[in-house]
């Protein structure tokens, strides 16, 4: 029993900064090729902008909202804003103008920062905007920086240099609301995501314990450079930015995503720890430039999307340890992960390779289960079939202001992820498809997953996705949309079938996927974060 004089710590953002593993305060921290500083100076920043913004009158239980790409800068609101015990509110920059506008009020932001290349969005829908009462310039070049109808109090690096680099961060309740973003790929508008300080804090925790158990493959430590390739505004940048900063490594932000500059970068400050889409990857090996740089000491996670063996392959040929994550907005993100031990590298590279694209095993304190209709439990067995459920410290307690929908994702005491899969007898996971991706022919569902992953196999493929579309006999048939590789020609269409019929005859691929039709397309729709967009993508195609 505690006594009434004893501490009770709290489990707040301000000590993943304060209290980082490393202490060392001379580890840098960098923004494109136009900014460094060390943690020492970033500590100082951070005291600066909680000054700023409480002299601003922000308050406890106040929003304040971002529009930036990835840098110092959004970091340091990472901290700052939930430090004084307000919300950050990380906008989608990606998002339409009036899905902006709509999470702007509907997060009721009292401030917002804006990076001058988003000042044309909010000049467009200022004058619908309700709740924002200052507005602050993010500029990296002052001389092309204005607007005529957003009353900016000042510029970012010009206010922080007035303010006192000293502040006594206050404590408060664990449990206080410290971050909100809204979901993308969702019908009608996106709904708010939110996240309490201890559940930021046991995210990190949990998440550097998984990641720093494996010695000789995808360790996250304190000897890495860390560079996100996941945009800051989409679930904490994964939450690995709070992980770096308590480990105290190295971080380098790289801003707006150029495929050169990002290679560069990645030459240059030594990266070697990243995570991304599968859509970013593929953009960077598919760069000139790549081949130009060592790759061998680069750690990838891949989440977001399935990762193909196809893309695993040419990743681990340049050197790279790659494997996939799995996590939803929803789940902070991080729920398993896809790593190799010992015994799993001793195995053939195809049975690494197999290893690598799964979904993996569940994080320490993450409760995964795979249930059918009536919630009861499928066998572990690598086959049989069902919804991923999950219980665990660090999941969303629901939709901001969204009674009914929060409670369709926590119905039955499990947050339902709507993600169908498999586990087997190792305890690796393995979606096979979005309940909603699932291609229904005649009385068979046929995974888009899996088809898609053996598509991609073939040489000729540069992207590809399989989706749904109308059929009067079968209901449903497949439909691969591909985007081929700069040197082949549409002529190849029937050696992807021949080469789809392979997997079938092995009993790798239900026999109705024998009704494929192929597609040729220039690209594919994808959403705001990067992964393919296949609601679009089926509401463009159905009537195929």
């Amino acid at each position: 029993m505690l006594h009434s004089t004893q501490y009770k710590q709290q489990l707040l953002i301000k000590n993943l900064l304060f209290t980082p593993i490393a202490r060392n305060d001379n580890q840098e921290i960098v923004y494109k090729n136009n900014f460094r500083m060390n943690y020492k100076e970033f500590k100082k920043r951070v005291n600066r902008l909680a000054n700023l913004l409480t002299k601003m009158g922000v308050k406890e239980g106040d929003t304040v909202a971002i529009m930036d790409y990835d840098s110092h800068r959004y970091l340091e609101c990472y901290f700052a804003i939930p430090m004084i015990g307000a919300v950050l509110h990380m906008i989608n920059i990606r998002l339409s103008h009036e899905q902006i506008l709509y999470t702007i009020d509907h997060a009721q932001d009292d401030v917002l920062f804006i990076n001058s290349d988003f000042i044309p969005i909010i000049e467009q829908i200022k004058g619908r905007i309700d709740t924002v009462n200052n507005y602050i310039l993010i500029a990296d070049d002052n001389e092309n920086a204005k607007s005529k109808t957003i009353p900016f109090i000042g510029e970012y690096e010009e206010l922080l240099k007035e303010q006192s680099d000293e502040y006594i961060f206050p404590d408060f309740d664990e449990n206080r609301r410290a971050t909100t973003f809204y979901t993308t790929g969702t019908t009608g508008m996106p709904k708010g995501v939110y996240f309490s300080h201890r559940q930021l804090v046991m995210h990190t925790l949990g998440a550097l314990v998984s990641l720093s158990t494996h010695a000789s493959q995808g360790s996250f430590h304190q000897d890495d450079v860390y560079m996100p390739i996941t945009p800051m505004f989409h679930v904490h940048a994964w939450g690995i930015p709070y992980m770096a900063t308590f480990l105290g490594v190295k971080q380098v932000y790289p801003g707006k995503y150029i495929p050169d500059i990002l290679i560069e970068l990645i030459d240059k400050e030594k990266v070697t720890f990243s995570h991304c889409v599968p859509t970013i990857l593929h953009m960077l090996l598919s760069s000139p430039k790549i081949d130009n740089v060592d790759l061998s000491k680069w750690k990838v996670i891949i989440g977001g999307a399935a990762l193909t063996k196809a893309l695993v392959i040419n990743a681990l040929k340049k050197g790279i340890d790659i494997f996939a994550g799995y996590g939803m907005s929803e789940t902070c993100p991080f729920l398993s992960l896809a790593q190799l031990d010992l015994k799993d590298l001793e195995k053939d590279f195809d049975s690494q390779v197999n290893i690598r694209t799964k979904t993996g095993r569940a994080l320490g304190l993450v409760e995964l289960e795979i249930v059918d209709e009536n919630m009861n439990k499928v066998p572990h067995n690598g086959v049989s079939t069902g919804e991923i459920v999950v219980r665990s410290p660090w999941l969303t307690a629901g939709y901001l202001k969204d009674q009914k929908n929060s409670e369709n994702l926590w119905r039955n005491g499990y947050l339902h992820t709507g993600d169908i899969a498999n586990c087997d007898e190792n305890g690796y996971f393995k979606i096979t498809d979005r309940e909603k991706d699932v291609i229904k022919v005649g009385g068979e569902w046929i995974s888009s997953l899996e088809l898609e992953d053996i598509i991609n196999q073939h040489t000729s493929v540069s992207e590809v996705a399989v989706i749904a579309v109308f059929d009067e006999r079968w209901g449903e048939r497949p439909l691969a949309l591909v985007v081929l590789k700069g040197d082949y020609e549409k002529t190849v269409e029937k050696e992807i079938i021949a080469h789809t019929k392979e997997f079938i005859k092995k009993g790798i691929m239900a026999r109705e996927s024998m009704l494929l039709k192929i597609h040729f397309v220039p690209s594919l729709e994808k959403t705001s974060v990067g992964k393919i967009n296949k609601k679009e993508l089926r509401e463009k195609y159905r009537n195929m």
